[in-house]
């Protein structure tokens, strides 16, 4: 739709020049039509007013998906920033939730600690590093966090993140029977000027009792990290229930099958109070040629 006439015409006219009913004319007519109307009484900032006519006209009318760049878990490709995630990025948004570390931190806190360790801070956690260099196996996953300040939706550069989770059996690195001496799936990084690090790693199983998820503890920066100093936040990423049930279709995750079929995000000890949502990952890929979670936080 165009609208050829002059400013003081008022008439809008589509591409072969009939001129449109107002009743016709779409989202776009409607919210000029209403700011033009409410301008004087100073209801909407000139920032809010901008940002509202640029996200009607990158949706392309009311018809248009709000997340039309994004890929689809099915598509097997990498998601890219939608103009709706651009402007969430400066914009407040709600606190990721305080989790425990549960028992199996590696961060001092419950005995072994693999954080003064050289090599934790890597972005492959697959391998052990130091004296062993087992690999953990599974379907690939690419892990994406993205940390912001709550209050306002800057990006969180410079901060240090330990992430850690279980491998395909179930078993949590230097502490489960059989891994004891295997420090992998865990690595610390430090968050760019986007505020995002990513880990390269493979899709945790489900173990008894809990939904599949992934751990993380951020700081102020790697070197606090490192040192084992105070933690800024502690908390823990979802998995979706349908890569889940994609993953676990495929070889080596058979025990998986079973004890998720037993859990639900309600009856999860630490996902059950909201269900976790503001905590479930955006998952684009497939089981065979890899998944990527991503995951927005306020800090």
């Amino acid at each position: 739709m165009t609208n050829d006439a002059s400013p003081d015409d008022g008439r809008w006219t589509d591409a072969q020049g009939r001129v449109i009913d107002e009743d016709h004319r779409g989202l776009v007519y409607d919210i000029r039509t209403l700011i033009d109307r409410r301008r004087a009484l100073g209801i909407f900032g000139g920032v809010a007013l901008t940002s509202l006519l640029a996200a009607c006209g990158a949706t392309g009318g009311a018809g248009a998906s709000p997340n039309a760049s994004a890929t689809s878990a099915s598509s097997g490709g990498t998601p890219t920033p939608s103009a709706s995630a651009s402007a969430a990025a400066s914009a407040p948004l709600a606190e990721v939730p305080d989790e425990t570390g549960g028992p199996y931190p590696g961060d001092g806190s419950n005995g072994v600690n693999v954080l003064d360790d050289s090599g934790i801070v890597r972005s492959d956690i697959r391998s052990s590093f130091g004296s062993s260099s087992t690999v953990a196996d599974g379907v690939a996953l690419t892990i994406a966090l993205t940390l912001r300040d709550a209050s306002t939706g800057a990006a969180l550069a410079g901060r240090g993140v330990y992430l850690w989770h279980c491998d395909r059996e179930g078993r949590y690195s230097l502490y489960s029977a059989g891994v004891e001496n295997e420090n992998y799936l865990r690595g610390v990084q430090e968050t760019g000027s986007d505020g995002t690090v990513r880990f390269t790693s493979i899709y945790p199983a489900c173990y008894s009792g809990r939904w599949p998820h992934i751990h993380f503890e951020v700081y102020d920066d790697v070197a606090t990290a490192v040192a084992s100093g105070p933690i800024v936040k502690t908390s823990q990423i979802a998995l979706p229930d349908e890569t889940n049930a994609a993953v676990y279709a495929t070889s080596g995750y058979e025990s998986s099958v079973r004890n998720a079929a037993q859990v639900t995000l309600s009856s999860d000890n630490v996902f059950g109070d909201d269900q976790g949502i503001h905590q479930i990952a955006t998952m684009a890929g497939s089981a065979q040629a890899g998944y990527t979670a991503s995951l927005t936080v306020g800090i």
